[in-house]
């Protein structure tokens, strides 16, 4: 997309409002379409050099129902209602008359952009503190006896992968040796 400056926009409609040349003109002129001649004049009639300056607004619930309501009621286009409404882009208008027309208000409150945090805020919640480990004193003779049974348990499971292992190692030193 080809972004103008302000003073080219504000001299491609002077150059339009001379007079002298229509939109189809004066756009093949300054190498512009028609459409946008079109539009920046529309602006600059409305909103003055303010209508040409870049604009990037959050637009409200409030404000959209009233730009819908407004282009309603006086049966306008979408390009007549976004030149009233100082709105640059006038295809928004489409989507929040659909948005509306499928939710009602709601649908036209702007919702948060970009990706959610993965991690919650810390200050935010405040997860219980973790309860303290039981030593072994204050733990019972059945508890102690369980967790015996399981380390030794994982013992001789490292034990014997241990095992395996060198073994692997031992023949595929003996392969090496055969060649």
């Amino acid at each position: 997309m080809k972004k103008h400056t302000e003073q080219f926009k504000l001299a491609v409609v002077q150059h339009y409002l001379n007079g002298v040349d229509g939109y189809e003109t004066v756009a093949q002129y300054h190498d512009v379409g028609r459409a946008l001649v079109r539009r920046w004049v529309a602006f600059y009639r409305s909103h003055g050099v303010d209508g040409l300056k870049q604009k990037h607004t959050a637009y409200t619930a409030d404000f959209k129902l009233s730009a819908l309501q407004h282009m309603w009621e006086n049966k306008l286009s979408y390009a007549a209602t976004a030149a009233v409404f100082n709105i640059r882009g006038q295809c928004y208008l489409g989507i929040w008359e659909r948005c509306y027309r499928e939710g009602g208000i709601d649908a036209l409150t702007p919702r948060p952009r970009g990706r959610p945090a993965k991690m919650p805020d810390p200050n935010t919640s405040n997860p219980p503190a973790p309860e303290p480990a039981p030593t072994d004193e204050t733990r019972s003779r059945d508890e102690l006896v369980t967790e015996l049974n399981y380390l030794r348990m994982e013992n001789a499971y490292l034990k014997k992968l241990k095992a395996l292992v060198q073994a692997d190692q031992q023949a595929a030193a003996a392969r090496a040796k055969r060649k």
